[in-house]
C-alpha cells in the first residue's frame, strides 16, 4: 500500500507498478538510492527523487525505471554474454548498441516511455565525458556509437550537449560503417541477428579482428532461440550463467588479442562509464569496470608510472567514515546475510587452526628424568620392576612469527554477495589466526569519487596538461590493525555493507601500500593475501592514457614484490583469472568458495614453512 504521507513512497509504488506492467514480470521491483542508479536481475534502484517530486527528478527515476524494465523483458543475458567481444572497448560499444535496442523496443510502441527514455539519456549525458570532448581521441567510442545506434532505431536525434563532442568522431564512424548501421533497424526484434550484425559494425569500426562467435555453435544454442521475447526460464538460466559467459569471452580475448593494440595512439575514455553499461544483468549496472586480463608481454621495460597529484589521497580508519550506531547496525546486516555462510567457514578456519597448532607443538623428547608419563613404555616396567619410570616432553617446534595481511577489493564490482563473503571469510580468519598467535591486518582500497574526484578536476582547472598519470583521489580504508584486538575491530567490516562505498580500483598503488605497511612490522614472516575479482579499472585515468596503463603498473608491482621482497603474496580471483598476474594465486568462479579457499591457501603457505 502506498503511503499517502509520503509522495516519494507512492511515486515509487507507482513506478514499480509501471516497470511489472513493462517487463511483464510481476516480480520486478523498484527502490530509490542517492548512490549511482543500478539494476540487478529483477531489482531496479532508480534514482532518489526529492521530497518535493521536481519534474526533472521524475522524468530521470522514470526513465531509469523503463530502461531497466525494457531490458528485462526484450534482452537474454545468456545470448549476449556468448556473442560479446573480448576487447573491452569493443565490448563497450557491443553493450550499449544492445541497451539502445531494447530501449527502442519500447520507445517505438508507446509515446510516454519515449519521453522518459529522452529525460534519461539527457541526464546520461551530465557525467558523460563525451560532452567534455575536445579532440578526437577524448570522445568514448562506445557513447558515440550508442547514440547514433537510438538515432538508427528510433528517429530521435542525440540531445544537444553530445552534439559538439559527436561531431569529432560521428563523419568517422559513418565513412566506416554507415551502411551496416543503417540495416540495424532491420533487426530490431531478433536479439541474435542484431548481434551478428553489430560484430560487422565492430569489424568495420576495426575494433575486432576475428569474426564473431557463432551462437549456433555454443552449448544449449536451441534454448536461446528467440532470446529477446524474454523467456523467463532463458533469463532466470541467463542470471546464473552470465558470469560464466563473460569470464569465457575474456579467456577468449587473452588468447587471440593482438599485439598491436595501439594504446598509446587511441585513448578509451569511458571503458566503464559507458552509458550502455546501465543495466548489467549479473552485478550493480553502470559501475561494473571493464576487467582486461592482457598477457605478460605488453609490459614495456622501464614503464613510467605517473600521479598527478596525491594531495586528494586518504588512508583512513573504518571507524572514521561513518558513526558507531551506523557501524554496529552495518555489522548486523552482514551477519544476517551470511548466517549460514559463517558456519562453514568457522569449521575450515577450525580445521586450519588445528593444522597451525601442530605445527607449533608436534614431537616430543622420550626417556627424560621428568615431564609427563610416557605409557607406551610402562610395560617394560612391569616385566622388569629395577626399570625406572619414563617421562616425556613436549618439544616446540620452531615457528616464525608471523604477520598475515588481507587486501581486500572494495571496487563497485565486488557489491552483492561478493564483498560480503570477502568481509566474514576475513572476519572468521582473523579471530583464528589470533587464536594460534598470528597477528592479522585487514586493508581495503577503492576511490572516493567515480570518474575522477577532485584530483581530475585541479587538472581540469590547471589546463590539462599531457599524460598526467593517475586521475583520482585514492581511499585505503584500515578495517584492522595488526596489533587491534579482533574484538575491536569486529564492527568496523561492517563498513563494507554500506551503499556508496565501493567506487573504482587502482590495484597496483593499493599493493604497495599493504607491502610496505608490512615489511615496517617487526616479525620474521610477513603474508600478504589479496582478494580482488580482476584488473584495476579507474575511468578518470584511462580516459587520459593508454588503455593498459593501470594494468602494467600492477604487473610490475607484483613482479618486484615477487623477485625482490621478503613479502610472500598470494591472490585469490572472483570470476576472474588473477593467475596471468600473480604466480602465487586461485581462481574461483563462485564467492561462495572464497571462505575456503582463503583458509586452503593459507594452510599451504604454514605448511610449507
Amino acid at each position: 500500500m502506498a503511503d499517502k504521507d509520503n509522495p516519494v513512497e507512492t511515486f515509487r509504488h507507482a513506478l514499480a507498478s509501471a516497470a511489472r506492467a513493462l517487463a511483464e514480470d510481476a516480480e520486478a521491483e523498484v527502490s530509490f538510492t542517492s548512490d549511482l542508479p543500478s539494476a540487478q536481475g529483477k531489482s531496479i534502484k532508480a534514482p532518489m527523487p526529492g521530497r518535493t517530486l521536481s519534474a526533472r527528478d521524475i522524468a530521470e527515476a522514470r526513465g531509469f525505471a523503463d530502461a531497466a524494465a525494457l531490458k528485462l523483458k526484450h534482452h537474454n543475458p545468456r545470448l549476449h554474454a556468448r556473442a560479446q567481444p573480448a576487447d573491452d572497448i569493443a565490448r563497450a560499444v557491443f553493450d550499449a548498441a544492445e541497451q539502445a535496442r531494447v530501449e527502442a523496443l519500447g520507445a517505438r510502441a508507446m509515446e510516454g516511455v519515449r519521453a522518459n527514455l529522452a529525460g534519461l539519456a539527457e541526464m546520461r549525458l551530465r557525467t558523460d565525458p563525451l560532452v567534455r570532448a575536445r579532440t578526437r581521441e577524448e570522445v568514448p567510442l562506445s557513447s558515440a556509437v550508442g547514440l547514433l545506434v537510438r538515432e538508427r532505431l528510433t528517429g530521435d536525434a542525440p540531445p544537444p550537449a553530445a552534439k559538439a563532442g559527436l561531431d569529432l568522431v560521428a563523419e568517422w564512424i559513418e565513412d566506416k560503417a554507415g551502411a551496416d548501421l543503417d540495416a540495424l533497424a532491420l533487426t530490431l526484434d531478433d536479439q541474435r541477428a542484431f548481434a551478428d550484425l553489430m560484430g560487422k559494425v565492430l569489424r568495420d569500426l576495426e575494433l575486432t579482428e576475428a569474426a564473431p562467435p557463432n551462437a549456433d555453435d555454443a552449448e544449449g544454442g536451441d534454448e536461446d532461440e528467440g532470446g529477446e521475447s524474454g523467456d523467463d526460464s532463458d533469463e532466470d538460466e541467463g542470471d546464473q550463467d552470465q558470469g560464466e559467459g563473460e569470464g569465457q569471452a575474456e579467456i577468449r580475448g587473452q588468447q587471440e588479442q593482438s599485439e598491436g593494440d595501439n594504446e598509446e595512439d587511441y585513448q578509451p575514455e569511458d571503458d566503464l562509464g559507458d552509458d550502455g553499461e546501465s543495466f548489467g544483468e549479473e552485478a550493480e549496472a553502470g559501475i561494473m569496470p571493464v576487467r582486461p586480463n592482457r598477457p605478460l608481454s605488453d609490459l614495456p621495460p622501464g614503464f613510467d608510472y605517473k600521479v598527478y597529484t596525491t594531495r586528494f589521497d586518504e588512508v583512513v580508519s573504518a571507524g572514521d567514515l561513518c558513526d558507531e550506531e551506523e557501524l554496529g547496525r552495518l555489522r548486523s546486516y552482514l551477519d544476517q546475510q551470511l548466517v549460514h555462510l559463517q558456519g562453514a567457514v568457522t569449521k575450515l578456519a577450525n580445521r586450519l587452526q588445528r593444522r597451525l597448532m601442530a605445527q607449533q607443538s608436534r614431537s616430543w623428547d622420550f626417556d627424560q628424568e621428568e615431564g609427563m608419563l610416557d605409557a607406551a613404555r610402562l610395560a617394560r616396567v612391569v616385566v622388569n620392576p629395577m626399570h625406572s619410570l619414563s617421562y616425556k616432553v613436549e618439544k616446540d617446534t620452531e615457528f616464525k612469527d608471523t604477520v598475515v595481511t588481507l587486501l581486500l577489493d572494495n571496487s563497485g564490482s565486488m557489491r552483492g554477495r561478493p564483498i560480503s563473503i570477502a568481509a566474514i571469510s576475513a572476519d572468521i580468519l582473523a579471530r583464528t589466526l589470533e587464536r594460534c598467535g598470528v597477528k592479522t591486518e585487514i586493508l581495503g582500497f577503492t576511490t572516493r569519487a567515480w570518474k575522477g574526484g577532485q584530483a581530475r578536476e585541479t587538472w581540469l582547472t590547471e589546463g590539462r596538461p599531457p599524460h598526467p598519470g593517475r586521475l583520482n583521489d585514492l581511499r585505503h580504508i584500515v578495517y584492522k590493525q595488526a596489533d587491534e584486538p579482533w574484538r575491536r575491530a569486529r564492527k568496523s567490516l561492517g563498513l563494507m555493507m554500506r551503499e556508496g562505498l565501493l567506487k573504482e580500483n587502482i590495484d597496483g598503488e593499493a599493493l604497495l601500500w599493504a607491502h610496505n605497511r608490512l615489511i615496517a612490522r617487526p616479525e620474521e614472516r610477513r603474508i600478504l593475501m589479496v582478494i580482488s575479482d580482476g584488473a584495476p579499472v579507474d575511468d578518470s585515468t584511462l580516459s587520459v592514457n593508454s588503455g593498459t596503463y593501470l594494468e602494467r603498473h600492477l604487473r610490475q608491482v607484483i613482479s618486484w614484490i615477487e623477485q625482490r621482497s621478503p613479502v610472500e603474496l598470494v591472490a585469490i580471483g572472483i570470476g576472474h583469472d588473477v593467475t596471468r598476474y600473480y604466480s602465487r594465486a586461485v581462481t574461483i568462479m563462485d564467492a561462495e568458495q572464497l571462505g575456503g579457499t582463503m583458509v586452503e591457501q593459507l594452510a599451504s603457505l604454514f605448511d610449507a614453512a
